[in-house]
C-alpha cells in the first residue's frame, strides 16, 4: 500500500510537539511492515535541511485565491529516516527558520496544502491514500474531493488525525477564497464530542467516521538500553542502579539534592497543559512535604509562567531548578534521571511524555484526561503503575506528590512498578496494524 502522509512537523526535521514525533515515527514504522510509506512537510531553513543532501523531484506553479506562486519539492536522497520524506519550498512562506509563530500562518498552510494537492495531481498514478495531520493539512480531503481542478482525484481514500483540536486553524472569511477523521485516542475521541472548543457538534454529527488509536512511540529511539543521550543506559534487570547513576549527574547538573525523589514536568508551558499552575504547585508539594522531593521543569511557553518558574530557584535552592527552552538530548536524560514524571494537563488528546516515562521506569502523575486514561493505570488498581488525580488544581497536585514521596519509600513496591511499565509495548507496530486496517477499510 502507498501511504503518503502530510504534516507540518517530522522528527528530526523539524518538531514542535508530539506531533513531530508521530510524524516522524508511523511512516518509519508503516515503511518496515513491507508498505510504501512517504511524508511532505514545508521545507523549513533547520540544521537537517542543510546537514542532508536533496534532489529536486518536481517544480510547479498553482495559485491561491489571485495570487500565482511557484513551489518546488525537493526529495532526502538517501532514505535517512527509513521512508520517503518531501519537502515543499515556497519562497517567502515555507523558507524560514520556525515553524509556527508568523502572522501569515494561515496563508503559509494554506498555500503549502494547495501546492501538495497540486503535485499530487501531477503524479502518474494515485496513492492508495492520503493521511493527513492537524489544520495545518485538514483543508486537503476538502480539496480533492470538491475541488473542480482535482476531480480526477476525488476517490483517493483521506485519513485526518486530529492530534489537538484545540488548534483549529481557524481563519476569517475574508479569506475563503483560499481555498473521515481519527484520533490519538479513544477517550480523547469520547470527550471531542463535548469539549472539542467549539466543534462539538460536528463530532458528535460525525461520529460514525471517527476511530480512536493511542499513538506508539519509536523504541529505536527512546531506549534506555542503547540511548546515546544517557549518562548510564539501563533495562528493567538493573533499573535502580541505572536510573540512579543518571539521577545523580542530573542532580549535579541543576545543584538539586540527588538523595529525594525527583519529580519532572517536560513540556510546553501553556494552559491545555496546566502550566499555569505548576509554580503553585511544586512550591505548596514542597512545603507539604517538608522538602523530601526535589523537582525539575523543562519547557517553554507563556513568559508569566517562565518569569514565575525561574523565580522558584531561589526559593528552593536544594529542591528545584527549571531550564527554560527545549533540549532533545536533555530531556531524554531528565526521563531516565526521574522519579517520577508530572503531567497535570487540562487536555491530552493521546500524550507522549508519559509512554516515554514507562518506557524509562518513570512512575507518571497524571490528570484522568484523554490518551492518559488510556495508558495510565493508578498503582491503587490491579497491577497498577502510575498515580492518577481527578483535578487539574494545587490541591490535587499536592495529595499526588505525597502519594508519590510514599511509594519512593516502599522500595520493592517501587521495583515493581517500574520492571512492569518497562515491559509495557507502547511500539509502533501494532499502531502500525490498526491503521493499515484502517486504511484498507477506506478502499
Amino acid at each position: 500500500m502507498e501511504i503518503i502522509h502530510v504534516s507540518a512537523e517530522c522528527y528530526p526535521v523539524a518538531k514542535a510537539g508530539g506531533l513531530g514525533d508521530v510524524a516522524g515515527a508511523l511512516p518509519k514504522y508503516q515503511a518496515k511492515a513491507g508498505h510504501f510509506a512517504k511524508l511532505v512537510m514545508p521545507m523549513y531553513k533547520t540544521k537537517f535541511l542543510y546537514a542532508n543532501e536533496w534532489v529536486v523531484d518536481f517544480k510547479g506553479q498553482t495559485n491561491m485565491g489571485n495570487w500565482f506562486f511557484e513551489y518546488t519539492v525537493i526529495k532526502e536522497s538517501t532514505n535517512k529516516l527509513g521512508f520517503d520524506l518531501f519537502l515543499v519550498d515556497i519562497q517567502g512562506l515555507t523558507d524560514r527558520e520556525k515553524i509556527y509563530g508568523y502572522d501569515d500562518d494561515v496563508e503559509r498552510f494554506t498555500a503549502f496544502q494547495i501546492a501538495v494537492v497540486h503535485w499530487l495531481s501531477n503524479w502518474e498514478h494515485k496513492p492508495d491514500v492520503v493521511h493527513c495531520h492537524d489544520h495545518h493539512t485538514a483543508l486537503i480531503p476538502f480539496m480533492l474531493q470538491h475541488c473542480y481542478q482535482y476531480r480526477a482525484m476525488s476517490d483517493i481514500p483521506t485519513v485526518l488525525t486530529i492530534h489537538n483540536a484545540q488548534y483549529q486553524g481557524w481563519m476569517g472569511w475574508d479569506k475563503n477564497y483560499y481555498m473521515k477523521v481519527t484520533t490519538v485516542s479513544s477517550s480523547y475521541l469520547a470527550e471531542l464530542r463535548t469539549s472539542a472548543n467549539g466543534l462539538e457538534a460536528l463530532f458528535e454529527y460525525e461520529q460514525g467516521k471517527c476511530v480512536g488509536i493511542i499513538n506508539g512511540i519509536d523504541n529505536e529511539v527512546w531506549d534506555p538500553k542503547t540511548d546515546e543521550f544517557l549518562y548510564a543506559k539501563y533495562t528493567s534487570r538493573n533499573v535502580t542502579a541505572g536510573k540512579l547513576k543518571n539521577k545523580n549527574a542530573v542532580c549535579k547538573q541543576f545543584g538539586i539534592n540527588p538523595d529525594k525523589p525527583l519529580a519532572v514536568f517536560i513540556g510546553r508551558l501553556v494552559g491545555e497543559k496546566a502550566a499555569d499552575i505548576l509554580p503553585d504547585a511544586i512550591a505548596a508539594s514542597i512545603y507539604a512535604t517538608d522538602g523530601s522531593i526535589c523537582f525539575v521543569v523543562l519547557g517553554s511557553g507563556d513568559p508569566t509562567v517562565e518569569d514565575r518558574l525561574n523565580e522558584l530557584k531561589s526559593h528552593f535552592p536544594d529542591n528545584y531548578n527549571c531550564y527554560i527552552g527545549y533540549d532533545e538530548g536533555l530531556s531524554h536524560k531528565l526521563y531516565a534521571a526521574a522519579d517520577f514524571l508530572l503531567m497535570p494537563s487540562r487536555v491530552e488528546p493521546c500524550g507522549l511524555n508519559q509512554l516515554y516515562a514507562l518506557r524509562y521506569g518513570t512512575v507518571p502523575i497524571v490528570r484522568s484526561t484523554g490518551g492518559l486514561i488510556d495508558t495510565v493505570v493508578d498503582m491503587g488498581e490491579e497491577q497498577g503503575f502510575g498515580i492518577r488525580f481527578n483535578h487539574a488544581s494545587v490541591a490535587d497536585i499536592i495529595y499526588s506528590v505525597q502519594r508519590a514521596v510514599s511509594v519512593h519509600h516502599d522500595k520493592k513496591h517501587l521495583l515493581g512498578m517500574r520492571q512492569h511499565m518497562m515491559k509495557i509495548d507502547h511500539s509502533w507496530e501494532g499502531v502500525v496494524e490498526q491503521y493499515i486496517g484502517l486504511y484498507e477499510g477506506l478502499r
